[in-house]
């Protein structure tokens, strides 16, 4: 049988039949941005037998050669699958299982949340959990170990900051650790009652019980269910182990890897570990990719760690924590880029990003393509603004970390420094791509708050009014760029995906609400309906009709 679509006269499966295992994607609301950053509207897809986008329908009619598989839209509103350019997927997953202090209001509701976890979980030997953030709470102060001590003293108490750059223990994992109040912090480390920050974590996280490759096969899955039913289709894991490496290999040869990975390995050592056993580029059938190396500059700003030119403004006796020389970003930095290898590095504060630009101009960064990254790039000094384009340097940054952090912000650099603050429109005007991300654990992964924050510059809560610096909003044609176009090409993926373009991979979504259309307020409480990857639905919402044969 064949089957007459409706629109104006057409003849593209005249020339090309399909094959049984085609897929039409019609009768749908079609949302994308264009490679010159335009809003484009479509009607439908055609998809090949192999995962690929054959046509973008705009109400062409044709003829449908029988054995095509038909989806029926039913009118639903259809984007490219989003792309998240900064997560943390093992962490994520791993998180999932652990104890939750997300939004924790006081001290007093971390500690009944880390008591009725201790008393739901009494087998476990260290109670490990993260999200936690004083600066949600009245008196800002930093949890110790007597806090936690108050609560449990029976076994090890581990809990991360939500930035992932400072950590609280008992003194039940001090002593598990070793640490005494003789134990001296690590250059790039702070010790204070407990608080371990940036290095210093690292003396007691080496004596947390390892996940077992059983605990992170489930991680992947369950990290990965969660993020495919927000819409993603692909992420930048900034932070991957060979361990990490082989979970996700193990998945795909057992056809439970669906989520697209970039990785980047967990430093150096790593990047050495996993060019033993993988290659550079897209493996696996587009599902994996080995793309490069995540080093640190600096901590974060919740825990002043985040490396500043000029001290802070609510601590003046410190500037922050630099985590990485300029000699060891040549070496390191300079290692990788000679093997062909993408850099990204995280840098926060304004010092942090002046020595990065200046690092990647020292290892060739500026010349060729070699897409250097600095992620974050959250406080920059001004003058070092349009050092990005014109050293060729990828800004990744994550809008929803502009309003979490916005009055933090102000706090710790004080009214006269935030010029070069999240500044997404400057730097898009100085020619550079956006490529933008969610930080996940850190934030949740959820893209769209990220896309509502971009183009407002205001949290859930619709606050502040008109916006915070609103000067630096994006438009949503960029906003959307950001989260897919411009994601995919920061990991050299530009011809595989991003765009639903002609020969790439057709992931997509179907969701409830048109997004060129929508208020930032509703933009951000959009619903993923469907997730599809390669043109195979692998998420749903409610169970809906498998498609037809024509």
């Amino acid at each position: 049988m064949k089957m007459l679509l409706p629109g104006a006269a057409a003849l593209l499966l005249a020339a090309a039949p399909a094959t049984a295992a085609d897929l039409l994607v019609t009768n749908v609301k079609g949302v994308r941005v264009t490679a010159d950053r335009k809003i484009e509207r479509f009607t439908g897809l055609l998809v090949g037998e192999d995962g690929k986008v054959k046509r973008v329908l705009h109400g062409e009619m044709f003829r449908l050669p029988s054995g095509t598989r038909v989806l029926n839209g039913e009118g639903k509103v259809l984007m490219p699958g989003l792309i998240d350019s900064h997560g943390h997927v093992m962490g994520y997953g791993l998180a999932l299982g652990q104890l939750d202090l997300t939004g924790t209001r006081s001290l007093a509701e971390l500690q009944r949340r880390l008591r009725d976890y201790a008393a739901a979980n009494p087998d476990r030997p260290w109670i490990t959990g993260r999200g936690w953030n004083q600066e949600l709470w009245a008196d800002k102060r930093f949890p110790t170990s007597a806090d936690l001590d108050a609560v449990v003293k029976d076994r090890p108490v581990w809990l991360e900051r939500v930035d992932g750059h400072a950590s609280v223990g008992n003194s039940a994992a001090l002593r598990a650790a070793g640490v005494t109040a003789a134990t001296r912090a690590p250059t790039g480390g702070e010790i204070r009652n407990g608080l371990f920050v940036d290095a210093a974590t690292a003396l007691v996280d080496a004596h947390v019980p390892a996940p077992t490759a059983a605990m992170r096969a489930e991680a992947l899955r369950r990290g990965q269910e969660a993020l495919l039913s927000r819409g993603l289709t692909a992420v930048a894991d900034m932070g991957t182990s060979v361990a990490d490496w082989n979970a996700m290999v193990e998945a795909y040869g057992a056809g439970r890897q669906k989520l697209r990975i970039f990785s980047y390995a967990a430093g150096s050592a790593e990047l050495a570990n996993l060019q033993r056993i993988a290659r550079r580029g897209s493996q696996f059938g587009d599902r994996l990719w080995f793309a490069g190396v995540k080093l640190y500059a600096d901590g974060a700003l919740g825990s002043r760690g985040a490396w500043l030119k000029a001290p802070y403004h609510d601590a003046p006796h410190t500037r922050g924590l630099p985590l990485l020389t300029p000699a060891q970003l040549r070496e390191q930095g300079g290692i990788a880029v000679r093997s062909g290898f993408q850099v990204a590095v995280h840098a926060i504060g304004d010092a942090a990003n002046d020595m990065v630009l200046g690092g990647f101009a020292a290892i060739g960064c500026g010349t060729g393509d070699k897409r250097c990254r600095v992620e974050h790039a959250q406080i920059v000094d001004v003058p070092d603004l349009n050092r990005f384009a014109a050293g060729k340097v990828v800004p990744s940054m994550q809008p929803v970390h502009q309003t979490s952090d916005r009055l933090m912000a102000e706090a710790r650099l004080g009214p006269q420094r935030l010029g070069g603050a999240y500044a997404w429109q400057t730097l898009a005007q100085t020619g550079v791509r956006l490529p933008l991300g969610s930080d996940f654990p850190v934030e949740d992964p959820n893209p769209f708050p990220g896309l509502a924050a971009a183009i407002s510059r205001q949290g859930m809560d619709d606050q502040p009014a008109g916006g915070w610096r609103p000067q630096e909003r994006l438009s949503l044609a960029q906003a959307l760029a950001g989260f897919t176009r411009d994601a995919a090409w920061a990991s050299f993926a530009e011809g595989a995906m991003g765009g639903l373009d002609v020969g790439q991979q057709a992931d997509f979504i179907l969701v409830d609400r048109d997004p060129a259309a929508a208020s930032a307020h509703d933009l951000a409480r959009t619903q993923v309906l469907e997730t599809w990857i390669a043109g195979q639905k692998v998420w749903e919402k409610t169970p809906s009709v498998t498609p037809e044969r024509g």
